[in-house]
């Protein structure tokens, strides 16, 4: 790895250690790109805890844009993340498309308007985690990704759920509703109930509702992983904590809402190592 990459697995190991593990099971060479594809998703991930009105994030992402488009020249040299993602993108062809929707996605994160529907969530997810592990199965083997694509649907989707259930407390301090209105009205909850926590029973519903979409999600990412070949396996490796977080989240009820739910290192460790080479 050169010293950009190395840059990207630190800050990794320290913001992202599911992906983080994902890329040691990598082929060496493979393992820069990935890193700086991850890291990628890091620094947008962020943005929101950089800012504190939408329009300064707004522009930090439109930076990534012009970047990845090209017509921001020379701006990548003091960013080593940009300088490595650039190299990932030119090395091994990735759609610049799929990083302009993802950031079209991100926007989302700058506000704190309620997700409409279910469709709008899933569509969301598919932007920012779906995306994700198609561009890292391009790096890892570009003739199979075009292949699973489906895949890497539901495998995002259930992931970035996953994920957005577990920062639920963090989005219900800055005001954010990511559960979206239908389901929330469905089970009988109101964005204000889940923002105020007053009324545990309607928060715990609507988070179960959330667990059994993620779920839903990723029993066809399962079933379909058994057709995945084992040059694509690095990519999917983070998806299958899924059901991990999901057990953590059961068992904390209402409590998920109010902390965030962690699992151990060694857990983690252990659920990448068998997912590596069942």
């Amino acid at each position: 790895m050169n010293v950009n990459e190395t840059h990207c697995m630190q800050l990794l190991r320290d913001a992202d250690p599911d992906r983080y593990l994902s890329v040691l099971y990598a082929p060496e060479a493979k393992r820069g790109a990935l890193a700086a594809l991850y890291a990628f998703n890091v620094e947008i991930a962020r943005i929101r805890d950089l800012i504190r009105d939408p329009l300064p994030g707004e522009v930090r992402l439109q930076w990534w844009r012009d970047l990845i488009s090209g017509t921001e020249h020379g701006a990548a040299a003091g960013n080593p993340v940009a300088a490595a993602l650039l190299d990932a993108i030119s090395a091994y062809d990735l759609p610049r498309a799929a990083f302009d929707n993802y950031c079209e996605a991100r926007i989302f994160d700058f506000y704190d308007d309620p997700m409409p529907s279910r469709n709008d969530l899933e569509g969301y997810c598919g932007e920012i985690a779906s995306a994700i592990i198609q561009l890292a199965s391009l790096i890892l083997d570009a003739e199979q990704a075009s292949r699973h694509a489906d895949l890497a649907g539901h495998a995002g989707v259930a992931q970035a759920i996953t994920g957005l259930l577990r920062s639920l407390p963090l989005h219900r301090r800055r005001g954010q509703i990511y559960i979206p209105a239908d389901i929330l009205a469905a089970v009988g909850c109101t964005p204000q109930m889940l923002l105020e926590g007053n009324d545990p029973d309607a928060t715990k519903r609507a988070i179960t509702a959330m667990i059994a979409l993620a779920e839903d999600h990723f029993t066809k990412f399962q079933a379909g992983a058994k057709t995945l070949p084992k040059s694509l396996r690095p990519a999917y490796l983070p998806v299958w904590l899924t059901p991990v977080y999901l057990k953590r989240l059961k068992a904390k009820g209402f409590d998920a809402a109010m902390e965030i739910a962690e699992i151990s290192p060694l857990r983690r460790q252990w659920a990448v190592l068998r997912a590596s080479i069942s």
